[in-house]
């Protein structure tokens, strides 16, 4: 199969998401837009028939007194992965990039390549001997995905030496899904934990509700996220970036983000952003006050959360990140205990992939970056 890489229109790159059942927010036109700070390409590959066949967005972030970029393309391309020629994919892709300047290439595939059940995971929290979700037998594994693993080693491509606690990517290794394909709304329930059944019942009991806001609520969302950084210690992202995600987003696709808030006796207790590409739906952003935590806001803001995404018609409700420690003790551990009570699954994908075009200046980003 001869296939030819070339830059390619917004509006193509962009048509060409929408043609697919779904792909990863960070791959859409309009992520450039949230990401200034980056210099951004749209990248099409095209079959001899000049039919556009995969696409890929490319964020270029230029090494500080040189004209040398580190040339990412997160969660992404969106290609056919398991070809059994991804060879004829990468290469052009990589020559592209070099003749771009780029001394090194990051890319995350959007291949799974372990699957987790909610009852396999908590078998694996109860036993003391099991630190990490890897010790774990997995639900489901999919061989295809360690023969692409395996490609890209023989093609140079290279992973962090142990592939870190799951953050050490830049976008995150293991995920939480709820599958809602084939399934009802009540099957979905009936997958939740008691705990969170109870916390929903309760939420509904003491009259929380949850409501949709937009762009002019975004100040209000950033008060709620400003608690959660100070109680979490991370450091917030400005009001003006969810200002900005929520303006380019929504004008490339007026359902592209939302915003929700969960709301007791007329105050906000807790919000979160979501996102929507096809029938993927992501629960982004979570933030929460530290007050009004007994009438269960978060949980019933997850639950209409997940029967909007299910009314859409999204075939999976993604929860984001999780670390793969089942250690009680990992400050992480809050993320995955909070997630597996939805039923769900947790999800492993292969992993971010490095290709040093220049090794020189590979090695010195790597240095750099490790001293920060």
């Amino acid at each position: 199969m001869s296939l030819t890489l070339r830059t390619i229109s917004r509006e193509q790159h962009l048509a060409y998401i929408q043609s697919l059942p779904s792909a990863s927010h960070c791959q859409v036109p309009a992520w450039s837009d949230v990401k200034t700070e980056w210099r951004s390409e749209n990248l099409g590959w095209f079959d001899k028939h000049g039919q556009l066949v995969g696409a890929g967005l490319v964020l270029y972030r230029q090494l500080p007194k040189i004209k040398r970029y580190l040339a990412y393309l997160p969660e992404g391309p969106v290609i056919n992965w398991y070809a059994p020629n991804l060879d004829d994919w990468l290469q052009p892709m990589l020559a592209h990039l070099k003749q771009q300047g780029a001394f090194s290439v990051k890319m995350g595939p959007p291949v799974v390549i372990r699957r987790w059940d909610a009852p396999a995971i908590k078998s694996g929290i109860q036993d003391p001997d099991v630190k990490r979700l890897r010790d774990v037998e997995a639900t489901h594994i999919e061989p295809r995905a360690f023969e692409v693993a395996d490609r890209l080693r023989k093609m140079g491509w290279q992973q962090g030496e142990d592939g870190g606690a799951g953050f050490g990517d830049v976008q995150p290794r293991y995920v939480y899904q709820v599958p809602l394909a084939n399934r009802s709304l009540d099957d979905v329930l009936k997958g939740f934990n008691q705990l969170w059944r109870r916390n929903i019942k309760k939420a509904e009991k003491a009259g929380v509700e949850v409501v949709q806001g937009g762009y002019y609520d975004l100040e209000e969302w950033q008060r709620l996220y400003e608690i959660t950084a100070v109680r979490d210690r991370f450091r917030p992202r400005p009001l003006s970036y969810f200002q900005r995600m929520w303006t380019v987003l929504n004008n490339e696709d007026p359902n592209r983000m939302r915003l929700y808030f969960a709301r007791h006796n007329g105050v906000n207790l807790s919000a979160a952003t979501m996102l929507v590409v096809g029938g993927h739906v992501w629960y982004s952003y979570g933030a929460s006050d530290n007050i009004g935590r007994e009438v269960r806001p978060s949980n019933a803001m997850q639950w209409r959360m997940l029967r909007d995404a299910y009314a859409m018609g999204a075939t999976v409700y993604d929860l984001r990140g999780i670390s793969d420690s089942l250690d009680e003790t990992d400050h992480l551990f809050g993320l995955i205990q909070f997630k597996v009570g939805t039923g769900g699954e947790a999800v492993e994908y292969v992993g971010e992939w490095d290709f040093p075009l220049n090794k020189l200046l590979h090695k010195a980003l790597d240095m750099y970056m490790s001293r920060r």
